[in-house]
């Protein structure tokens, strides 16, 4: 691959950067790297890249960077073969022109009412993407003027001439300026195509993209395919399948790290995050804990994942095909270290097929297809793990101390016979039907939901002087923090201003009371109601980095400003009170809301919504 770069190297303006910035992208694909900086000098340009390589924004930036939104004529022609690639580009210009005001992007192709296209094109279009007939058709019609064209951009020429659309590309040449720039990409570089560099381009620099062959004979390589919507059932489904010790899931944008780990974290996994915003202590702090196993799941982006230096990651997942060959070897490259075998799996949505036949065909690697596992699949799977490690204790032997227990089971004072192996059978259904390994909540994948030792109230992750705790209840449930305070203060018979902080999921939230008040809390309000709704009650985990610096965050934002929303709960069951303004601010996916200083009267929270 190239040197790494950055967009910011590139002469392109801020609004620019800050569109690239919202997209997630940290820093260019091998084409872009090469393709960019000779597009925004002017020159004509012929790239050989593959559909997934990046190569829209490849074009698409330099294109953007040189449009004058004061002229509101057609600058640029962007043909391409299929309707649905006519779209896909479109809307990645829409994002990219996302800051630049008085510019407009259309798609312009057949099995769309041209009606809607030509009001389109009578208003201000800088930007024309289309298919070659729909474009000869407005051409004939007068309602497609090219007279103003600067940019000519060809792309995946090879399946347009292999389409039959020769002749009307040529033909639309001939409506475009003379002094004119033109781009042509094509995944392969035949005869006619290098004709209609000769004919239509001048002086054209040539860029190509170099793959390198894959060589990793140790890693069982699947993929599955799966709507984008359904990719987090399916990585809860494989994680809580495979059960690794250590697992790396990889985005292709920080957003998406940044989503996923969130959504993980609430299904209770030990997951942490790392990709290019990190300061280089947070990744530190991250790669230590990644490698000491208080982590078991790592997000990342490509370019952060450069420096992970770990032997024995046992899965890699792709949870987004990756955006270039090179990618993918790099990957799936972090497993199956130091003679070790791994797995990866790429999960692949219907629209990118083509992506992960391209890796295929340049990789020149098998990915075998597998279907999503049930949930059956997965309890058998989980099953199968216990009782693997149920064996290899067996096998250990060191089970004197634990034999007499077993025959004071045996012995009953009744008539009734008790066997060994139904005190097995009992031993294992309060293994598999509870706690790490129990049943998913309300629908949801059944994830590793880790608890604290029953009676412990160390390291919970809550304030000092405090326990925290997790019940299966949450904004899912119509629960709100009065719910909470009300139901706790209530059937515990403790005073509601010491409850603490109260962060609100989906399905589940975290509850903090002090310490003297833990042990008849989790007593009491265990398979308690709240609003008719039974509960389950947990001491919690200790907080993940995430969860530590948002919490900081919050400090410093109380710290600072006072005037937010302030809401406070009255210390009988169900009582409420608002007062102040509706303000407040957005931290992820939850509600938290943090108790006032013990001094005060009554319990006051922030609103965080």
């Amino acid at each position: 691959m190239e040197d790494t770069k950055t967009f910011a190297e590139f002469a392109i303006s801020e609004e620019l950067l800050q569109a690239i910035e919202d997209m997630g992208f940290e820093e260019p694909t091998p084409i872009q790297a090469m393709a960019i900086p000779q597009i925004l000098e002017g020159h004509d340009v012929t790239g050989q890249a593959q559909t997934g390589t990046g190569k829209t924004a490849a074009f698409g930036i330099p294109i953007i960077e040189g449009l004058d939104p004061n002229n509101k004529s057609v600058q640029a022609l962007v043909l391409s073969p299929t309707r649905e690639l006519a779209i896909q580009t479109a809307e990645e210009f829409s994002r990219l022109m996302k800051y630049k005001q008085g510019l407009s992007v259309v798609p312009i192709y057949g099995g769309q009412p041209i009606e809607r296209q030509l009001k389109v094109l009578r208003g201000s279009v800088q930007v024309v993407i289309g298919t070659p007939g729909r474009v000869i058709d407005h051409l004939k019609r007068g309602t497609l003027i090219l007279d103003s064209v600067r940019m000519f951009v060809l792309d995946e020429a090879d399946q347009m001439l292999d389409m039959g659309f020769r002749e009307d590309i040529e033909d639309i040449f001939q409506h475009t300026p003379e002094d004119r720039q033109t781009i042509l990409f094509s995944a392969t570089m035949p005869a006619p195509i290098l004709d209609i560099t000769r004919r239509f381009q001048h002086d054209p620099q040539f860029v190509k993209i170099t793959r390198r062959e894959l060589t990793v004979p140790q890693i069982e390589q699947t993929y599955i395919e799966v709507r984008e919507r359904d990719k987090l059932e399916a990585l809860c489904r494989l994680l809580d399948m495979n059960n690794p010790e250590l697992a790396l899931v990889f985005c292709n944008t920080k957003r998406t790290v940044d989503d996923l780990m969130s959504r993980l974290s609430a299904r209770g996994y030990f997951v942490e995050a790392l990709h290019g915003d990190m300061k280089q202590m947070q990744r530190d702090r991250v790669m230590a804990r990644f490698r000491g196993g208080s982590i078991d799941v790592l997000i990342a982006t490509d370019v952060a994942a450069r420096g992970i230096d770990v032997d024995d990651v046992d899965m890699v997942f792709n949870y987004d095909v990756p955006q270039d060959v090179e990618y993918y070897v790099h990957r799936i490259g972090r497993t199956g270290r130091a003679g070790r075998t791994g797995k990866s799996v790429t999960f692949v949505a219907p629209r990118e097929i083509y992506k992960l036949r391209d890796i295929q065909r340049y990789a020149k690697i098998k990915i075998a297809k597998t279907p999503l596992p049930s949930l059956d699949d997965v309890a058998e799977m989980k099953m199968q793990i216990f009782l693997d490690k149920v064996r290899a204790v067996m096998t250990a032997g060191n089970l004197e101390r634990y034999l007499p227990m077993v025959e004071q089971l045996l012995e009953t004072e009744d008539d009734s016979e008790i066997t060994s192996i139904e005190v097995a059978a009992a031993l294992l259904k309060m293994h598999l039907d509870t706690g790490k390994n129990g049943s998913a909540e309300n629908g949801e994948s059944a994830s590793a939901v880790p608890q604290s030792a029953p009676g412990s109230f160390e390291n919970t992750g809550a304030e000092p002087g405090m326990v925290r705790f997790r019940i299966t209840l949450g904004k899912n449930q119509q629960i709100r923090p009065k719910d909470i305070v009300g139901a706790f203060a209530g059937e515990c018979n403790i005073p509601g201003s010491c409850i603490g902080r109260i962060d609100l999921y989906g399905n589940y939230s975290f509850v903090e009371v002090p310490l003297e008040h833990a042990a008849a809390v989790l007593e009491t309000m265990s398979q308690k109601t709240i609003r008719g709704q039974e509960l389950e009650i947990q001491t919690a985990t200790p907080r993940s980095e995430r969860e530590e610096e948002e919490r900081d965050r919050e400090r410093s934002f109380r710290s600072n400003d006072r005037s937010g929303d302030r809401r406070s709960y009255g210390g009988s069951r169900g009582g409420y009170n608002s007062r102040g303004g509706s303000g407040g601010f957005r931290s992820g996916d939850h509600r938290s809301f943090n108790r006032k200083s013990p001094s005060t009267g009554n319990h006051g929270f922030y609103g965080e919504d």
